[in-house]
């Protein structure tokens, strides 16, 4: 049986997690130090379909399923960090983006530590258009073949990103009410500003916290939660650097 002053220490923890996502080092150490606080703080997170990560100095609370509470919704993503006319394609479009950022630092969808400290905006770009393009080597019927493999809208992708005006890509400004390829991958930084999983170096170029390597290593890395769609993307970077 837990004593009353466990249960109530585990759950400010808890509590200030749920609140700000996160909670600094005075906590962690709170964490690791005690095995029934840390087992009773990780019971409440699973409840919520979330998970409790270490990385850094902080702890963080992170969602793991669509249905927790602490997910964030796409009607939320697109108007906060999208535009008032997103619709759906755009937040495929948005995650295929960011699995291909964070698939540029690994070697491999199996390894787990980084091979580079950083990527310019520019690599980013062009990583995206390069599978993009393979994706485009595929016929309509394959494509289609492809949609019901992974639940994933391939079709709508390709035609997507093609009907994102490039014609201002070596603009000097780029920010994300810029109509264009790159502008959209300025709308996709902010978000992953705003969530710690990027740190902008300045000089256009990105890298990944603490937070994201370690979600990377968990998860993201996992096809069940990637649906295998991590290996695919990886599968067209190999074809592009056969052909």
């Amino acid at each position: 049986m837990y004593e009353n002053e466990q249960v109530m220490a585990a759950f400010q923890l808890y509590s200030q997690l749920s609140r700000d996502g996160q909670a600094d080092i005075e906590r962690m150490r709170q964490y690791f130090a005690n095995d029934m606080l840390r087992g009773l703080v990780d019971q409440f997170a699973q409840e919520v379909d979330c998970t409790i990560i270490p990385a850094g100095d902080k702890l963080y609370l992170v969602p793991v399923a669509v249905a927790s509470p602490f997910h964030i919704k796409n009607s939320t993503v697109k108007k906060e960090y999208l535009s008032a006319k997103a619709k759906n394609i755009d937040l495929y479009l948005m995650y295929v983006a960011i699995l291909v950022l964070f698939g540029e630092f690994y070697d491999s969808y199996h390894s787990h530590n980084i091979t580079r400290d950083f990527i310019t905006m520019f690599n980013w770009l062009e990583s995206v258009d390069a599978r993009i393009q393979a994706l485009k080597e595929h016929d309509q019927e394959s494509l289609q073949r492809l949609d019901a493999e992974f639940e994933f809208n391939w079709s709508q992708l390709v035609e997507k990103w093609d009907a994102i005006d490039d014609l201002r890509e070596t603009s000097k400004q780029q920010d994300g009410r810029t109509n264009s390829r790159l502008g959209f991958l300025s709308q996709v930084q902010n978000f992953l500003m705003q969530q710690e999983l990027i740190t902008d170096l300045g000089n256009q170029e990105i890298t990944l916290t603490e937070k994201a390597q370690t979600i990377v290593q968990r998860y993201y890395m996992d096809t069940e939660y990637n649906r295998g769609i991590l290996e695919f993307i990886s599968s067209l970077e190999s074809r592009k650097e056969e052909a």
